[in-house]
């Protein structure tokens, strides 16, 4: 089945575009299958004229080694998901500790407010995700936001300061991240366990799992893991939902529509359905490991159905049964023995969405180090070495930031407004118009599309400003945990 990106100017069928890609070494029809040969001969043969430098900044496909690719040591292939196994990574990547703020978000703007911040920030992350598409089969050597970065800043003569600038930026949101998912761990060892040793420690054991789970190169191991982190969160919070519905611990108190707030509260909630559907910065990387680039839209199908939808019935549920004191975590809400049980059931979605964001990461860092060497496509030594290295420093870093910022909503507000509100709404419109630049009005539906980027920039330019000033606010006058303690933060 052929996708059609009329709308971008783009299509990956037409003549003009093959011949561009046969010129470029690019194609994106099918691998040929196992009868017609093997993925390596297809893949290289179909980028052998990959020039490095074309255009003038870095044109080559990440996943293709160097000259001196030939040798004994094994080959690693990373082009082996197939649509729903990137649509399955992309769910336990998104569904994962986003939707455990979101009944506190019900809690603390109203029920009317929050249903329509959670459908309309949904609906407007399945558009961005689109069109990261349109612009990675644009420029199909494209693997991270660094490569992005390159494009966009190129014809203002600042590659080099592009690709810094989005790479290193996509890196600290996904470590920042990761420190969400070594905090989270802490809390759920404390609830699960009684507190029975010190916070510290259950971060130290939750730096080194989540290393030992990131040291696979490639991601397809990661997508069988992904299922059981679908499952893990969605009994979860099935366990929770049914236990409020049964317990009613909301009593007699009564449900608002909406509420009096300020300010300062509001926009937490905002960053933290924001944060929900952050999982756009590793995008670039998925379709990387894609057979076909042109599935990633059946993927992101799979996902934004499959998350706004878990994300409207467990916020409503369990605000409805918990009311104005649901907790953040929301598993926090069931009663002592099921907070317990759902807690621990959701353990395998702590550790894999976590493990995603770190092989991201640690990919960005070991692409741009072996970029054109036969150690980025063999397992040597030096890489096989450097890939522990780099895992490693960043699980480390991970920890420190978690261990420094001990609030879970806080935190995430955090992340949020300094790069989920780029990577998931304003950068795809500076994409958008970069795409189509001099088709802004040829005609209304054109128009239209490009009110719709400039209103994607827009989002994401606020999110980002009033975010920052709010959360950071929050991070200084924070009184619910303390960094660098043994206290426990179990709920």
């Amino acid at each position: 089945m052929s996708v059609q990106f009329g709308e971008s100017g783009f299509d990956p069928d037409s003549e003009k575009q093959k011949l561009e890609n046969e010129k470029q070494g690019t194609d994106y029809g099918r691998p040929p299958s196992p009868r017609r040969g093997s993925m390596r001969q297809s893949y290289t043969s179909l980028r052998k004229s990959v020039g490095s430098r074309a255009a003038g900044y870095e044109t080559k496909d990440p996943f293709q080694g160097g000259d001196e690719v030939e040798g004994d040591e094994e080959e690693i292939n990373y082009r082996t998901l197939e649509w729903w196994q990137a649509g399955m990574i992309m769910i336990a990547e998104t569904i994962s500790l986003g939707i455990l703020s979101l009944p506190s978000v019900l809690a603390t703007v109203g029920m009317a407010p929050g249903i329509i911040l959670i459908l309309g920030l949904g609906v407007l992350a399945t558009y961005s995700g689109y069109i990261l598409g349109q612009f990675r089969l644009q420029y199909p050597w494209v693997h991270s936001f660094g490569d992005a970065g390159e494009i966009i800043f190129k014809p203002l003569g600042l590659p080099t300061f592009g690709k810094e600038l989005f790479g290193w930026a996509q890196t600290i949101f996904q470590i920042f991240s990761m420190a969400s998912h070594i905090l989270t761990w802490t809390i759920c060892f404390n609830t699960v366990t009684g507190s029975a040793t010190c916070t510290m420690v259950w971060g130290v054991i939750a730096l080194i799992v989540f290393w030992l789970f990131d040291l696979p190169r490639t991601l397809k191991k990661v997508s069988y893991l992904s299922i059981s982190s679908f499952i893990s969160i969605f009994a979860a919070v099935m366990i929770t939902m049914i236990d409020v519905g049964v317990e009613k611990p909301i009593g007699s108190a009564k449900l608002s529509a909406t509420q009096a707030l300020s300010f300062q509260s509001a926009f937490i909630s905002v960053s933290n359905i924001v944060f929900a559907f952050a999982g756009h910065a590793c995008f670039f990387g998925f379709i990387s490991e894609l057979r076909d680039p042109r599935d990633f839209t059946k993927a992101l199908i799979l996902l934004q159905t499959s998350d706004i939808t878990l994300y409207l019935i467990v916020a409503v549920v369990v605000y409805r049964y918990s009311g104005p004191e649901v907790k953040s975590p929301a598993l926090g809400s069931a009663g002592s023995t099921a907070k317990k049980a759902a807690w621990g059931v959701a353990i395998p979605t702590i550790i894999i969405a976590g493990v995603i964001y770190g092989h991201v990461a640690s990919k960005y860092i070991f692409v741009r180090i072996f970029r054109g060497t036969r150690h980025l496509v063999k397992r040597t030594k030096l890489s096989t070495i450097a890939w522990t290295l780099i895992t490693l420093t960043l699980w480390v870093i991970a920890w420190i930031i978690a261990e420094s910022i001990p609030n879970f909503n806080d935190l995430l507000a955090l992340v949020s407004a300094l790069f989920a509100s780029w990577f998931t709404y304003g950068l795809s419109g500076v994409f958008w118009l970069f795409m189509n630049k001099g088709q802004y009005f040829a005609n209304w539906k054109k128009a239209c599309l490009t009110v719709s980027a400039s209103f994607l920039f827009l989002v994401g330019g606020a999110v980002c400003i009033l975010g920052l000033w709010t959360s950071g606010d929050a991070i200084h006058n924070a009184s619910g945990g303390a960094s660098w303690t043994c206290k426990s933060n179990a709920q």
